[in-house]
């Protein structure tokens, strides 16, 4: 930030935090940041939280994290998604920032819960793309250069990505029947950018889920539904708060496919924080969001 931004870098202090800011935005790893937390939590305080550690209550927390070192301050959380949680954003004082993951599968799923035109929410397959960025910047081989270029894998297959109970958590509070997921993950050789494809089939009679999701998403200025037959490019969002969502039925198997992309550090973090304290503190919600996507 040399050139834009003059400002020295301080040791953390809670109480000097409490007296001195309004907002505070926290982006430590999991089962770090809520301690922090604790320490800064007040009334006065608008917390914003990047971590997992207020996403889910303390049972699920426990199953795909570890104990939860304060869970008495997880009822006080809301979870920032903004197109799903506008109203409680709004007096909110800690806010759980989502998932990258999370953001895209439940931002294409959603409109299709909530409708209640799904056969079965068991058969929920969620294949995800991410680049390496969503790893995050700690030093590992299989996160180097000459160990990513050329090459796609999937990793943490078989039911055991920390994300899957976030996801399940959120899309469960929309379906009137318990929601069970097949995610599968996969690192692509790009810096950043996300592309999920959830397979699912519908009730026959059921309303488009291309109609459905405009609906839902008429009044979220970073969320575009795309054509029917259309498919999202993670080029069109990077760098950008934007979500990009398609709709594709295949009348041979039955099989519906949605689709989400979304940049991972933007609409997948950072922006998305930004979002929910701009809804927070009653400004406009694009406000310091609405550049375009830098392209490529």
């Amino acid at each position: 930030l040399a050139g834009v931004l003059d400002m020295s870098v301080q040791s953390f202090d809670a109480q000097h935090i409490r007296q001195h800011s309004e907002v505070v935005f926290c982006a430590l790893p999991h089962g770090a940041s809520a301690a922090r937390v604790a320490e800064l939590y007040d009334d006065k305080l608008c917390i914003l939280d990047l971590s997992a550690d207020f996403r889910l209550p303390a049972e699920l927390y426990a199953q795909w994290y570890a104990e939860h070192p304060c869970p008495e301050l997880i009822a006080h959380a809301v979870y920032g998604l903004v197109e799903l949680s506008r109203e409680r954003l709004a007096t909110a004082k800690l806010i759980a920032v989502p998932g990258c993951y999370p953001t895209a599968s439940i931002l294409a799923l959603a409109p299709l819960l909530q409708a209640g035109c799904l056969k079965s929410t068991g058969r929920i397959i969620i294949d995800a793309k991410s680049g390496v960025s969503g790893a995050g910047r700690e030093l590992s081989l299989a996160t180097q250069f000459g160990e990513i270029a050329e090459g796609m894998h999937a990793y943490k297959v078989g039911g055991v990505h920390r994300h899957i109970g976030e996801i399940e958590h959120a899309l469960n509070q929309l379906s009137e029947q318990a929601v069970h997921i097949s995610f599968t993950p996969h690192l692509v050789p790009m810096v950043r950018g996300m592309l999920v494809n959830a397979y699912v089939e519908l009730d026959e009679g059921g309303q488009e889920p291309t109609e459905l999701a405009r609906a839902m998403y008429r009044d979220s200025p970073c969320v575009h539904v795309l054509e029917p037959g259309s498919c999202p490019d993670t080029r069109a969002v990077r760098a950008a708060n934007r979500a990009l969502l398609s709709y594709a039925q295949d009348p041979r198997t039955g099989i519906c496919l949605a689709q989400a992309a979304i940049d991972n550090l933007t609409k997948g973090a950072s922006g998305q924080a930004i979002q929910c304290l701009n809804l927070r503190l009653g400004l406009d919600e694009m406000c310091g969001l609405d550049s375009a996507p830098l392209w490529p």
